[in-house]
């Protein structure tokens, strides 16, 4: 049977009464679209388009997405146009793929504005049809699984993009299983020594493993029968990267982990699942705190279950997830298991639950022009949301785990938020920048005089509350900037006697324009921030004082040459003179690392690197950001701290300095600390750039027993 054939015969055991000519059409158009041409890996392009539709259909969704699915390339890699798609195949089809499509043919300035607008592209076009998404991560899924092809520097740029944005979108709209394969896949090429260490670790015990889980479906099937509760029992170890994951962040070892191997009993209603529940507990002993009912408060993705984990037989832990079968389906495929084009049928109120994220996704998007910014809030929004709190009339607010009141308060409204003076969690006042808990009442106090503070930027986690907050500080700053701008420039004008009133505004725009700048408000705010300098703005507007004010003060020419500041300095900004350039303390940058500089007002150039969390976290507005790049001679050394979790195992800190030895880095210094069979190693190294860490780190995690090798910086 061929992979098309396949794909009618699953599509025809789902939707009967369906007429499949459509797929029939868009099979013969594919083949004749992508005629000739091939995969890296040798395989006829057309296999791709056939997989992705073949995922789709495994997801059991309706001819139109599939045909999509299988024409989702034909705009982006052959001549066909969307007009030529929609004339042959209708506006949903034409709409679906034009969603997906890469804004490819259009000019960006970097490759992060043109990945930015894809996602911009994408996010609006699944407002109207998810569909654009399902297929896209169909897409996505297949290229992950033979992203071996690639070359190693794309694959490490798509399994990162994968990691940070596709999986996390799955997981938002419930799709449980889709979101797995692309963790596991991403960790598999981005970190392949730990991807290898858990899966040998895993490996090792699997037999025993799956022998345990099979004791325990059977005593716990034939627990369900006795009490007349119709069950059916499955058995899962954890996926690798989960496992790592909880590994990395409690810095505990795998037989530590508690939900490493979990049973699910799938019944037939709620009341049967909380039997269940009180079977399992009077069988064996459940672990406090470990037990969540996500079927009265379902997950913000609308995942339903009961969870527990008990000390099982041989005193081995296990999970116990407990569903009935929709809640399973739901689980599994989330959206793509109810949705509206399935039947025919409107979008239900849980429809509209689960696309409140995307609709406020949307809304800030619109207000976002940097590509920087936008993906950085992409990233922190679709982080999993963990934390439930309720308002004191028992209203439910759903936050991010480590919210702050903060959060909360805008979540409410962003007028409580931007007034909020105080709160209190369960009848006590606390912090504004504590860390809420599940199940706290909050209440917000406000007052009419109070603004936002750039400290909250510091303890707000939601998107909603970081780009309230820095939207109000934005006006507030430029105002400020504005005046500065005009002070600054009428003092360098008043040494020259140049009266700033008698330029022309022509003048202005003129060289409001040779900055980049729209309006000459722009221009002022540039030199209040630091951006551009007066004395070269007002060389600029005078062009007769060009020479003598457009030179370097002698204060600043004593500074830069003080501090070794000359032309062969190892950080260079982009297009501006006279300005003072340093590393930032909190990431200290090294060579070869993607870097942006701010301005800090009084200080110069703080230069980052694009990682850096304060970066990240969209502490910094976009008017501050100046383009910054590595020059002069690369013989400079960095300290740069490493962080390693091992076994406790006698010669390991031998092996740890011999590696590090052998790479040509000299260590400054070295802390070991030891407990349970673990160690944790600190070790400040001198490292010459991002190449010379990454050999490094790589030496580091080959020696048995290294669990996790990390570069800290500062918070």
């Amino acid at each position: 049977m061929s992979q098309f054939d396949d794909i009618l015969r699953k599509v025809h055991a789902y939707r009967p009464d369906d007429d499949l000519a459509l797929l029939q059409n868009a099979y013969s158009f594919c083949i004749e679209r992508h005629k000739g041409q091939e995969r890296l890996s040798g395989e006829p392009y057309i296999s791709h388009p056939l997989h992705v539709a073949n995922i789709l259909a495994d997801l059991r969704l309706d001819p139109v997405c599939l045909a999509a699915g299988m024409l989702h390339d034909v705009v982006e890699d052959t001549p066909t146009s969307i007009e030529a798609l929609q004339a042959e195949f209708g506006d949903e089809v034409a709409r679906i793929v034009e969603g997906v499509t890469k804004i490819g043919r259009i000019h960006f300035q970097s490759p992060e504005e043109q990945q930015a607008e894809n996602f911009r592209k994408m996010l609006l076009a699944m407002v109207d049809d998810v569909r654009v998404v399902l297929v896209k991560l169909a897409d996505r899924l297949h290229n992950m699984r033979t992203l071996e092809y690639l070359p190693p520097e794309k694959r490490q740029r798509i399994a990162h993009e994968t990691l940070e944005i596709y999986a996390p979108i799955a997981h938002r709209l419930g799709m449980g299983k889709l979101r797995g394969e692309l963790e596991d896949l991403s960790f598999q090429h981005l970190e392949p020594d730990a991807y290898a260490e858990v899966k040998r670790a895993v490996e090792r015990r699997r037999k025993v493993n799956e022998e345990f889980l099979a004791e325990v479906q059977r005593l716990v099937q034939a627990k369900m029968k006795q009490h007349a509760i119709p069950a059916r029992v499955e058995g899962r170890i954890k996926r690798l990267y989960s496992i790592w994951q909880k590994l990395k962040r409690q810095h505990i070892a795998i037989e530590q982990v508690y939900d490493l191997l979990a049973i699910r009993i799938i019944t037939d209603d709620v009341k049967n699942c909380y039997a269940a529940l009180g079977v399992i507990h009077n069988t064996w002993r459940p672990v406090p705190g470990r037990i969540k009912d996500f079927i009265a408060i379902p997950r913000p993705n609308l995942y339903q279950s009961l969870h527990t984990s008990v000390i099982g037989p041989h005193g081995q832990p296990f999970e116990v997830q407990i569903r009935t079968a929709e809640m399973h389906r739901v689980a599994e495929e989330g959206i793509a298991a109810h949705w509206k084009y399935k039947d025919g049928s409107g979008a239900t109120i849980q429809d509209a639950e689960r696309f409140a994220w995307l609709r406020h996704l949307v809304e800030w998007q619109k207000e976002m022009r940097d590509p920087g910014d936008f993906l950085s809030t992409l990233k922190v929004d679709l982080y999993p949301q963990e934390v439930y709190t309720f308002t004191p009339k028992g209203k439910v607010i759903v936050l991010p785990r480590e919210a702050s009141p903060i959060d909360f308060a805008y979540a409410i409204h962003t007028e409580i938020g931007n007034h909020c003076v105080g709160a209190k969690v369960n009848g006590r006042i606390v912090p504004l920048k504590s860390r809420l808990r599940n199940g706290d009442i909050v209440e917000i106090t406000t007052q009419a005089n109070q603004t936002p503070s750039r400290d909250w930027l510091a303890h707000v986690k939601t998107s909603r509350a970081r780009n309230k907050i820095k939207h109000w500080i934005n006006i507030a700053q430029r105002r400020q900037a504005v005046e500065i701008g005009k002070r600054l420039l009428e003092k360098e004008a008043r040494k020259y006697g140049v009266v700033l009133k008698k330029i022309a505004d022509e003048d202005y725009q003129r060289v409001a324009r040779e900055y980049g700048c729209s309006l000459a408000d722009d221009l002022y705010a540039g030199v209040g921030f630091g951006k551009f300098v007066a004395r070269q703005v007002l060389a600029k507007l005078v062009p007769t004082l060009a020479h003598e004010a457009g030179q370097p003060s002698r204060l600043t020419r004593t500074v830069k040459r003080v501090l070794g500041m000359t032309p062969d300095v190892a950080i260079q900004v982009h297009g501006y003179g006279d300005l003072l350039v340093y590393r930032a303390r909190c990431c200290n940058p090294i060579r070869g690392e993607e870097i942006v500089g701010y301005i800090t007002r009084g200080k110069g150039i703080s230069v980052h690197s694009k990682n850096c969390k304060n970066v990240q976290n969209l502490l910094y507005d976009a008017e501050r950001r100046i383009a910054v790049e590595w020059t002069g001679p690369k013989y400079t050394f960095y300290p740069v701290r490493l962080n390693l979790l091992t076994t406790d195992r006698q010669g390991m800190l031998a092996e740890v300095t011999a590696a590090i030895s052998s790479d040509h880095s000299n260590i400054q210094n070295i802390e070991a600390r030891t407990g349970d069979e673990q160690a944790s190693i600190e070790v400040t190294v001198d490292i010459l750039d991002k190449e010379h860490l990454d050999k490094i780190m790589a030496s580091l995690r080959k020696i048995e027993g290294v669990y996790h090798v990390e570069r800290m910086v500062k918070a």
